[in-house]
């Protein structure tokens, strides 16, 4: 089954479940994948329903901080909700260690050295690594792995 299919298929029990903030957060999910679709004229894959999901996913973490900061615990509450729900369709994050090992890899497989090579690394990586693993720690890992 597709992932796609998957959340469809949440959706519907989310609702014969009567789970308003459930079936809130995957109807976003929903209507972002089919904004997509409509405006590339494309079938989504589960590789671009991965990318679309983490970009809610890191809209959902933003939104957390900031109110958080502002001291609105009504919205955090219904923000970490929401992420909750995403994070589900997400593959399994991979650790530390791992991404470090995969960013050393690919660093020793394109004989990058020094900052400068930061961008054509991350190019490698991303396209690697795109929904497994947080792309702010796989920056963190690049950068690591560039000034050695």
């Amino acid at each position: 089954m597709s992932l796609k299919q998957r959340i469809s298929d949440d959706m519907k029990a989310a609702m014969r479940a009567k789970q308003a903030d459930r079936l809130l957060a995957i109807r976003n999910l929903m209507a972002a994948m089919k904004q997509r679709e409509v405006d590339e004229r494309i079938e989504l894959t589960d590789a671009d329903v991965v990318a679309i999901v983490d970009k809610l996913v890191k809209q959902r973490k933003d939104s957390i901080d900031a109110f958080a900061k502002a001291g609105r615990a009504d919205l955090l509450e219904k923000e970490q909700g929401e992420l909750a729900v995403l994070l589900g369709y997400l593959p399994e994050r991979l650790d530390a260690a791992a991404i470090a090992a995969e960013v050393d890899a690919i660093v020793a497989d394109l004989g990058a050295a020094g900052p400068g090579d930061m961008g054509k690394v991350m190019a490698a990586v991303k396209a690697k690594l795109a929904g497994k693993a947080d792309m702010g720690q796989v920056s963190a890992a690049v950068k690591a792995a560039l000034s050695k």
